[in-house]
């Protein structure tokens, strides 16, 4: 995730913005980012300027809860080319090789893509923001260095293949934090022996967010301020699969001082969100004993432009 704190004013919420082709994801967060006047903004996983779609992008106390986004499943569309190999694994690379796609039958084609589907192992790609020895593995690369990379274990949840003709290939995936998409499709291609890199890509969801409700650049300039505001979902939109709580003052107020507490409400042991009667309060975890102990509170101000709570 980028994050920069900037002057400007307070904004809390989540925008969940259509990013463009062409423009890196820390570019596209700094467009929204002067856009709204936040002060603090980061965005939760980076899109190559090549691909499309959903960023969700975090303001104020949204920041605090990045990382829940970083980590969840992801949703994407992408366009394969077979028989086209480049050193960046899409079209924005330098060409490798070329060869001759055969003609294959369907039956071909969902055999490799159950290969690829399930808990696997993906090398990363040398062009990838993953470090070595301090350096970016994309720094390297473009220094015309490659560098041994561990495989790293991800999920591929599903992959459906939405349609097959010539050259192109069109996949519908479903997967894990730290997936490749563009190594995924070398890994197609290569298991094809023909090849393959990543012609488009668009990603549709993150976690329980939908490409549905994002606004593109262009539908944000159009609106007026508040107009704009009303376009953020709630901190906690991003937590709604977590049980509820809801304290008295009293509690809240211990909470607030960082004790742990046994609330009311029985709840199994896990994460949960913590609300009092003004809205929501933070993050919590309850213990194997019922005891509820804070681990992240938001500090969303009265005065400030936000979309703090989510009934």
């Amino acid at each position: 995730m980028s994050r920069r704190r900037h002057s400007g004013r307070e904004v809390h919420g989540i925008l969940l913005l259509d990013k463009r082709q062409g423009v890196s994801s820390n570019a596209a967060l700094q467009e929204v980012r002067r856009l709204f006047a936040a002060k603090k903004a980061g965005h939760t996983g980076s899109l190559d300027p090549l691909a499309t779609g959903l960023l969700p992008v975090c303001f104020g106390e949204a920041t605090k809860i990045s990382g829940l986004l970083l980590d969840d499943d992801k949703r994407y569309r992408v366009v394969i080319r077979l028989g086209v190999v480049t050193d960046t694994g899409d079209a924005e690379g330098k060409v490798l090789s070329t060869q001759p796609v055969p003609i294959f039958e369907r039956h071909r084609i969902d055999r490799c893509l159950a290969k690829f589907t399930g808990c696997i192992e993906q090398v990363p790609p040398m062009y990838s923001a993953l470090k070595h020895q301090g350096k970016r593995l994309y720094e390297l690369a473009r220094e015309g260095q490659e560098v041994q990379r561990k495989p790293r274990r991800i999920t591929v949840h599903r992959i459906e293949c939405l349609d097959y003709a010539g050259d192109l290939l069109t996949l519908d995936v479903s997967c894990s934090k730290g997936t490749y998409i563009r190594t995924l499709a070398e890994d197609i291609g290569a298991d094809l022996d023909c090849g393959a890199s990543v012609k488009e890509l668009r990603r549709l969801a993150v976690g329980g967010f939908s490409i549905d409700a994002a606004w593109t650049l262009k539908q944000l300039q159009a609106l007026d301020d508040t107009q704009r505001l009303q376009c953020l979902q709630p901190v906690d939109q991003a937590l709604l699969a977590w049980p509820k709580i809801i304290l008295d003052r009293d509690l809240a107020d211990r909470i607030r001082q960082g004790q742990k507490i046994v609330p009311i409400e029985q709840l199994p042991p896990g994460m949960v969100r913590i609300y009092t009667a003004a809205g929501i309060l933070g993050i919590g975890e309850i213990d194997p004993h019922g005891g509820l102990a804070p681990r992240r509170l938001f500090r969303i101000q009265g005065n400030a432009d936000c979309r703090g709570m989510n009934s």
